[in-house]
């Protein structure tokens, strides 16, 4: 069954990927009465992960690019974490996003903007929620971008 929020995901051209299992020894989303705490999610579409460095061989507009990717990688797991139904989303708590860059860059926050602009874009007022954007030296496989997240579910 289509949800409100996947006709809003359609009608902007975006298909959620299935939620991507863990490479790791680590749950994809932990549960905790009506929130959802998902891992972080990197940069990925169709296989291919979207990799560098902000400041050195990526610009804050591709990074933001990426981020929107982590957004949507976040979706598919809350997504699952429903049952497959999104309707069950009731807002988006928390985003905490990792941006790879060099120890110059300070746009970290235009960067996590593609996720955050993202999630109003596609989920309205229920998009609306609290962030930080940090950056970080490294990220794994030497991602652009990793993004974390915080859901309010209903039964």
């Amino acid at each position: 069954m289509a949800s409100n929020f996947e006709d809003r995901l359609a009608a902007l051209g975006v298909t959620l990927p299935e939620a991507a299992a863990p490479a790791a020894n680590y749950v994809p989303f932990v549960q905790v009465g009506d929130l959802v705490h998902v891992s972080g999610q990197l940069p990925m579409a169709d296989g291919e992960m979207v990799k560098g460095k902000l400041g050195d061989d990526l610009e804050a507009e591709a990074g933001a690019a990426a981020a929107k990717l982590c957004a949507i990688n976040l979706l598919a797991q809350v997504r699952a974490a429903c049952d497959g139904d999104l309707d069950r989303l009731v807002r988006v708590v928390k985003l905490v996003g990792f941006v790879n860059s060099t120890l110059d860059f300070g746009d970290q926050p235009k960067v996590i903007n593609g996720a955050s602009d993202f999630m109003v874009e596609a989920l309205g007022d229920a998009g609306r929620h609290a962030r930080s954007a940090v950056s970080a030296a490294a990220l794994p496989f030497g991602v652009a971008v990793e993004i974390e997240g915080i859901f309010q579910i209903r039964p």
